[in-house]
């Protein structure tokens, strides 16, 4: 399946335009009604738009084109510069759980809740989220550069308040959990 895919909502006018030049697209269209947007499972799509010339709210982040331009050249700038956009977006956000990182602002979210994080609790959260379970030893090593040796409670008291945060603003007590073998998320 090509990288890039192009679903025009409702919009026939539009689809039937882009469909006689798709042989010099850089992306594949498809037109799809409400009905097929509920099936489809965009998932499967590495990077995808949506855009419609009407007024919906029936889909979020979907792009409306008032007025399909004079140019067809103005046209095929503005997806090619949505797609990059939605690019540069999706390589910033990792999924770690229930919840996504944005590397770019360092917040968390879940649903409509977001925590501002400092570099590193993300460097924390990234690094824990890297392996299966993680160790004091390695965390003071690899996230805060200190020797395996080095007795310090620096770890803990950083997990201890990023659980407090967790807990506050996602009711969430168990984010990073412990066990004999090391750290972990679940």
């Amino acid at each position: 399946m090509n990288s890039k895919n192009l679903f025009i909502y409702n919009s026939y006018n539009l689809f039937e335009i882009l469909k006689e030049i798709k042989d010099q697209l850089g992306f594949e269209i498809h037109h799809i009604n409400k009905i097929e947007y509920k099936k489809l499972n965009f998932e499967e799509f590495n990077n995808y738009l949506i855009i419609t010339t009407e007024h919906t709210d029936e889909i979020k982040e979907c792009l409306k084109i008032s007025n399909i331009p004079k140019k067809l050249s103005n046209l095929l700038e503005f997806i090619n510069q949505n797609f990059l956009k939605k690019q540069y977006s999706n390589q910033s956000n990792i999924k770690i759980g229930k919840y996504t990182l944005n590397l770019n602002s360092r917040k968390i979210y879940h649903k409509s809740n977001n925590l501002n994080l400092t570099e590193k609790e993300s460097n924390l959260i990234l690094f824990i989220n890297s392996k299966k379970k993680v160790s004091l030893k390695d965390l003071q090593k690899s996230v805060w550069g200190y020797s395996s040796d080095l007795e310090t409670h620096t770890v803990e008291t950083h997990i201890y308040r990023l659980r407090k945060k967790f807990f506050r603003i996602f009711n969430d007590d168990a984010f990073i959990s412990h066990d004999k073998h090391g750290y972990f998320i679940k």
